[in-house]
């Protein structure tokens, strides 16, 4: 087994466009020949491929010469975790609108393993921005420092039909939602679902601001603030997260990891939040929430630290990760997308990595945020809003259509310029191909099912979602994120192992043309995952050692492309 190049070069127009009948996978064909076979080639694409199974190749002696991207199974790197979508009140929110019939056959393309199979999961503790009405925690009684009063009752009290018409279940919530993905897991082989669980803020009343956020205004330079915990309170937050995790447990829900809080750095005083340092979330790590964990018998529950954006990553985990008293309880980092809608940071990764190699990166939010905000027909047009510019309408997302926050002439020339109108399919397949080829070792998007217009969000911070769901009409709408997502799902699972690649492109091809990253299993089957962000095709050749195969990716597509190496 050897390496793996593709050698591209610009060449003539796409096949017509191939669809999946059905969102199974074919069966791997056994190989009978010596050396590596191309099993299948996948394609998604602005062309409207979704999944589609397109003309494969066969290698041939030689090598190949141009722009190279080298795969080399023999060194393998990070073991995958997961890929998939988060758990949120929205969500459930949303589903409970619909048929429970379709609303089942919804959750089955997301969980099962004819449909995207998510593996790794994030959900929130608490109220985050997107809930229904927000402000809310599990234990409200104010100077329940004993949390007598805990309760997980509002994840699983349902919608009122009196003041939502439109709900068709009202049993249906947020605990509900997880409980229904993991009994689809339960019915077939596959049963990996890891949940992630992160609180926005503790109770109000542990905080010192006593309200779950102070929003920016001119007397504070516009800095708003979700407060930071009273040190009386410091340990008791550690509790509460600890009685979270009993609670669930006995709904039958096992939770894989916690972050000690969403976004520590703060949003603005925008939603519910609370602010931790590095070293004062050290400190809560080494001697609140690492010790509580252990003796209460959730040891096995991983900590992963930071939760925000990639660009303070090294700061946060020269912190905690070099103290040895807290590393011993930690699991890894979390990271989040917003800092720019096209950066990665991978060298940041590849520093962080070779520093502290022991550590997982895993990917746990990202999503289209503020949708349409600048845009014509977006959330702020005062023209008037259009939410038919991004609903059933693929166009939308495989184009430099989105914006978000930061792209406005009101921000800083620094802010604005990591912040350009930007492609949607090619934000999540770049950040999801590059992040794997450097370290990280799972990826979550933010909301799994939102409603047309991007919420329900409390805060009015409208977003993208995988699956958008007309809720008077119960028209579900599967965006071109929701294949690409099922994509990499269906073919990267959980046990593999990133190899080593190689990246170089030829004169004709700018750095972001083109850009791949591959995984192993345990059979010896390899995936490379490529993007074309371009929007002409591209001909190259995928090289294993002295053989190779001359492969066409079509323009704005993504492709997998799986090959055997134990023929």
């Amino acid at each position: 087994m050897g390496r793996v190049r593709v050698t591209t070069v610009t060449t003539r127009n796409m096949n017509h466009p191939r669809l999946l009948a059905s969102l199974a996978l074919p069966a791997i064909a056994a190989c009978s020949a010596p050396g590596p076979t191309v099993v299948e080639v996948l394609l998604t694409s602005e062309a409207g491929d979704r999944i589609a199974r397109v003309d494969g190749a066969s290698f041939e002696p030689g090598s190949a010469t141009g722009t190279v991207i080298a795969v080399d199974p023999r060194v393998t790197k990070q073991t995958i975790v997961g890929i998939g979508s988060s758990f949120t009140e929205s969500s459930a929110f949303v589903l409970a609108h619909l048929d429970p019939k379709l609303r089942q056959e919804v959750m089955r393309r997301i969980y099962s393993a004819d449909g995207a199979n998510f593996s790794l999961t994030r959900t929130h503790i608490g109220a985050c921005d997107f809930c229904v009405d927000g402000k809310y925690s599990y234990a409200d009684s104010a100077k329940d420092a004993a949390l007598a009063t805990f309760s997980i009752d509002h994840d699983t009290a349902g919608f009122s039909t009196t003041k939502h018409p439109g709900i068709r279940d009202s049993q249906f919530d947020l605990l509900p939602m997880i409980r229904e993905a993991l009994a689809i897991k339960q019915q077939q082989d596959d049963r990996e679902l890891k949940i992630i669980a992160s609180a926005w803020t503790a109770p109000v009343w542990m905080k010192d601001i006593e309200t779950w956020f102070v929003p920016g205004s001119a007397a504070n330079n516009w800095q708003g603030t979700g407060g930071w915990l009273k040190p009386e309170h410091v340990s008791t937050y550690a509790d509460y997260l600890v009685k979270y995790l009993d609670a669930y447990e006995k709904q039958g829900i096992d939770i894989w990891a916690l972050t000690p809080v969403n976004e520590p750095n703060g949003n603005g005083g925008n939603w519910e939040s609370m602010h931790f340092s590095p070293e004062s979330q050290n400190d809560f790590v080494k001697l609140h929430l690492g010790p509580r964990l252990e003796a209460s018998g959730h040891g096995d529950t991983e900590i992963l630290v930071y939760d925000q954006n990639r660009d303070d990553l090294e700061h946060w985990t020269d912190v905690i990760f070099g103290d040895p008293k807290t590393a011993q309880f930690v699991h890894g980092v979390a990271v989040h997308w917003y800092d720019s809608t096209f950066q990665v940071y991978e060298d940041a990764f590849e520093r962080v990595h070779a520093k502290f190699p022991e550590f997982a990166i895993i990917h746990t939010e990202g999503c289209i945020d503020n949708l349409g905000n600048a845009a014509p027909g977006g959330i702020r047009d005062p023209e008037g809003y259009r939410e038919e510019n991004w609903f059933r309408n693929d166009a939308f997302w495989w184009n430099a259509n989105a914006t978000d926050w930061a792209y406005s002439a009101e921000w800083a020339d620094d802010a604005a310029a990591r912040h350009p109108k930007y492609t949607p399919v090619h934000r999540y397949a770049r950040n999801i191909i590059v992040s794997l080829d450097h370290w990280v070792s799972g990826w979550v998007d933010w909301n799994v099912v939102l409603d047309a217009k991007g919420g329900p969000n409390h805060a009015n911070n409208f977003c993208g979602a995988p699956i958008m769901i007309d809720t008077l009409s119960q028209d579900v709408y599967y965006t071109p994120v929701y294949w690409v997502l099922a994509q990499f799902s269906r073919t990267i699972r959980p046990g593999d192992r990133v190899v080593q690649t190689e990246r170089t492109l030829g004169s004709e091809l700018d750095s972001d043309a083109l850009h791949a990253c591959a995984t192993i299993d345990d059979a010896g089957m390899v995936s490379v995952q490529v993007l074309n962000t371009t929007k002409q095709p591209i001909e190259y050749a995928l090289e294993i050692d002295d053989r190779h195969a001359a492969i066409r990716i079509p323009a704005n597509s993504v492709q997998t492309v799986r090959i055997s190496t134990n023929g």
